[in-house]
């Protein structure tokens, strides 16, 4: 299987599977992902995701079969409706577990996870200069929110290498950790998302957070008073109040 699924607690783990080629991004490997994050997102014992890859390598981009067959018009696969971000439309957090090689598609696919954790050695590029091709797949609307616009210009025009801690730094991943602690490291983060945080709000405040880049504050400010006055009605409010109170974890229905 180029992608694997397995289940730790309420945290569903995705593994990118082709270490031979530090999980170069295929057509197939995309379909596999995305139908896995689907059934994730729709299975209610799953509370949050978390996304790495086999090996020695997150995702070292396209597969240079498929970018050759592009450039010889010989490509012919058919294309999955879902697009890149499609991560970011799902109500359940993923959190990706960079442990290796992520350059060009194998960014764009980190950044559209909620939250990442890197390697501290782990090596980072945009790469897209360096083979003639441009900011794909919303790099160029993203790098810029998340690392500013002088940091997005170096990366994204030179192309240069740079490691996991630089990544963090940036504001790229919220933790750069040893290697061997990774994926130890992002699990159990995922488990405590998953254990202590109401699934209906985490999915309310992803929708807040990727729908509301090109909302002014005054817009945000309205829309997130009609959306408190709704969870004022949920019973995760009450259970969450209820467990504070009796100094108990919380327990949180799954998401309808």
């Amino acid at each position: 299987m180029v992608v694997l699924s397995e289940d730790d607690g309420g945290v569903r783990i995705l593994t990118l599977n082709r270490p031979e080629r530090l999980n170069a991004w295929t057509a197939e490997m995309g379909r596999r992902y995305f139908d896995l994050l689907e059934e994730a997102d729709l299975d209610p014992s799953v509370r949050a995701i978390v996304v790495t890859g086999a090996g020695k390598g997150f995702c070292a981009g396209a597969d240079f079969a498929d970018l050759t067959a592009l450039q010889a018009g010989t490509y012919a696969d058919e294309q999955d409706k879902r697009l890149t971000t499609f991560p970011t439309t799902l109500r359940t957090p993923v959190v990706a577990a960079v442990n290796g090689a992520c350059a060009g598609l194998g960014m764009v696919h980190a950044l559209v996870c909620d939250v990442v954790v890197t390697a501290d050695d782990a090596k980072w590029t945009t790469a897209f200069s360096r083979r003639g091709l441009i900011a794909e797949y919303g790099l160029g609307w993203i790098l810029p929110r998340l690392a500013g616009q002088a940091r997005a210009m170096d990366l994204l025009l030179s192309g240069r290498v740079f490691t996991g801690a630089e990544a963090c730094a940036m504001g790229l991943a919220v933790r750069a950790v040893p290697g061997e602690r990774l994926l130890a490291e992002a699990v159990a983060y995922a488990k405590e998302l998953a254990t202590q945080c109401s699934p209906a709000s985490m999915a309310i405040i992803k929708r807040q957070i990727w729908g509301g880049w090109q909302a002014g504050l005054d817009e945000a400010r309205d829309e997130a008073v009609r959306l408190m006055t709704e969870s004022f009605r949920r019973p995760d409010f009450a259970e969450g109040v209820a467990s504070f109170l009796e100094r108990r974890p919380p327990d949180f229905p799954p998401l309808g």
